[in-house]
């Protein structure tokens, strides 16, 4: 393959990712119009964000590990096909369970796309280095979706309703399709794995269990996660497994996932929070809220193609350190905000908090990707991202619960608390990353471990 033609590739990915994203974000300005027009609240709000996120981070490890066996190129394919026809289900939406629904079925498109995006960038980028910068443009372009979901969906709310949000997906959908479907490489897979079955059915099961608990406070789905997470584990230990356990033995490949699930936790959910404090507490419309987010949102664009470079020098451990230190010192600043707080304050804890998810983002994905062979990196891409949303899923359940509804006298109280908790947390990972070393060392060669 040509320079030119990787690059074309890599741009196509991108698109792809920015799809995925795109829907994560911009429901956050949405949900007020939306809890108008349904006359809905409190938990069925959380569950119009999480219910996408819930079969998104479900279904990851079986798109993965499928796509490493049969190939990328048909997973993209039929996620975006999925993921477009969700888009439209939720625009005709004539109720909240309506979209709900749609939005479930989005996740799951959505899970068919992802982790092929990362696992093609990666086979097209042998090197380490120039896959570490290849990843830095990926999350970088991925990065856009999070400016432009609040800053477009607050413009389409403001000017035609909720509704255009999902419309716009219709036509970025088929453009996608068909520049995939030109460029995607015909790769085979590794037909010589058996499918696991057994595995596949559980992991999705336990995943769902856990988000599902957790988002809707039900301690009998959270124990039956538990209980199906521990038939999964015991499941991966005979014959072929879709996750082979011996990776959760190298703490270059743990390390890389926890800080996924504590960085996603603690953006979406304070992500899901700070947009309603700016509207229903500041008294801002939906745009000028999705413009107050963008000093967190726009150095994820532009940090992480100088991220990656460092990376490609450092490893992706040291990046991670200051990336986690640095989120936690921009969210812990948030405990500050009130009614009355200047929004230059407001705007340098965003501004903080958007540098260390700048610098985080590419060194948790490389730090990931690095630690399995190439023919696994659909894996790799699938255990990340399934942290990750998995991760956000949760947090926007916590931090929903823990805030309560917007009306309420403790919302602003909750609203602090949860700042700090997310902080304490962000903190935490760094310091263990720090200790442990992770990303240090040279690159896998083998898997399994």
């Amino acid at each position: 393959m040509s320079a030119r033609d990787t690059r074309v590739l890599l741009v196509t990915m991108c698109v792809g990712y920015f799809l995925v994203l795109l829907d994560v974000t911009a429901m956050n300005v949405a949900v007020p119009r939306i809890a108008a027009e349904f006359g809905v609240g409190g938990g069925p709000l959380a569950w119009v964000v999480t219910g996408y996120s819930v079969p998104f981070a479900a279904l990851l490890l079986v798109a993965g590990a499928t796509g490493d066996r049969i190939g990328h190129r048909p997973m993209v394919l039929a996620g975006l096909v999925v993921f477009g026809l969700a888009s439209l289900g939720c625009a005709l939406a004539p109720g909240i369970g309506w979209l709900i629904a749609a939005r479930a079925v989005q996740g799951a498109g959505a899970a068919l796309l992802l982790p092929g995006t990362l696992a093609v960038v990666t086979a097209a980028y042998p090197s380490p280095r120039a896959r570490a910068r290849a990843i830095g443009v990926w999350a970088a372009i991925g990065g856009i979706a999070l400016p432009a979901g609040p800053v477009l969906c607050g413009l389409l709310v403001t000017a035609v309703g909720w509704r255009a949000v999902f419309w716009l997906n219709v036509p970025l959908v088929v453009a996608g399709l068909v520049a995939a479907f030109v460029v995607l490489p015909r790769d085979t897979g590794d037909r010589s794995r058996r499918p696991d079955v057994v595995g596949a059915v559980l992991g999705t099961a336990a995943l769902g269990l856990l988000v599902a608990g957790v988002a809707g406070r039900s301690w009998t789905l959270t124990a039956a996660a538990v209980s199906v997470g521990a038939l999964f584990v015991a499941a991966q230990r005979r014959g072929d497994p879709m996750l082979p356990l011996g990776l959760f033995r190298d703490r270059s490949f743990v390390l890389p996932n926890l800080g996924a699930v504590v960085m996603n936790g603690a953006t979406l959910g304070m992500m899901f929070l700070m947009t309603q404090f700016l509207q229903d507490v500041r008294g801002l419309d939906p745009l000028h809220a999705g413009l107050a987010m963008l000093p967190v949102c726009l150095p994820l664009v532009l940090l992480p193609p100088y991220a990656g470079r460092v990376i490609g020098r450092l490893g992706p451990g040291p990046v991670a350190v200051v990336g986690l230190g640095t989120t936690a010192c921009g969210i812990a600043l948030l405990a500050l905000a009130a009614p009355e707080t200047p929004y230059p304050v407001l705007l340098g804890a965003m501004a903080i908090w958007g540098i260390g998810l700048g610098i985080l983002t590419p060194a948790l994905v490389s730090g990931a990707v690095a630690a399995v062979p190439a023919d696994r990196s659909g894996l790799a891409s699938a255990v990340n991202n399934t942290a990750r949303q998995s991760g956000g899923a949760l947090g926007t359940a916590a931090f929903a619960a823990i805030a309560g509804p917007v009306a309420g006298a403790g919302f602003l109280a909750g609203f602090r608390i949860s700042a700090l908790a997310a902080a304490a947390i962000c903190a935490a990972t760094a310091a263990t990353t720090a200790a442990l070393g992770a990303g240090r060392r040279a690159p896998a060669t083998a898997g399994g471990r």
